[in-house]
């Protein structure tokens, strides 16, 4: 699907807050699945420092896609 291009003005978009943060988490969930698919583990800070996760620990419900924003 070809999403409908945004007609606002930059400055209207940069100030969308819920879109940005949505588009952000959709990116890393994408990054999680491909790391996933590909068998490769990734780093995530937890505790104050750098930790590991296997690609088979890596949780399913961070790799789905989210819903589209309307």
């Amino acid at each position: 699907m070809t999403p409908i291009p945004d007609r606002r003005p930059p400055v209207e978009r940069v100030r969308d807050l819920p879109r940005i943060l949505h588009e952000m988490q959709q990116g890393v969930r994408e990054a999680m699945a491909s790391h996933k698919k590909a068998g490769d583990p990734v780093a995530v800070w937890r505790d104050g420092r750098v930790q590991w996760i296997q690609a088979e620990d890596i949780p399913d419900d961070v790799t789905t896609p989210l819903p589209e924003m309307k």
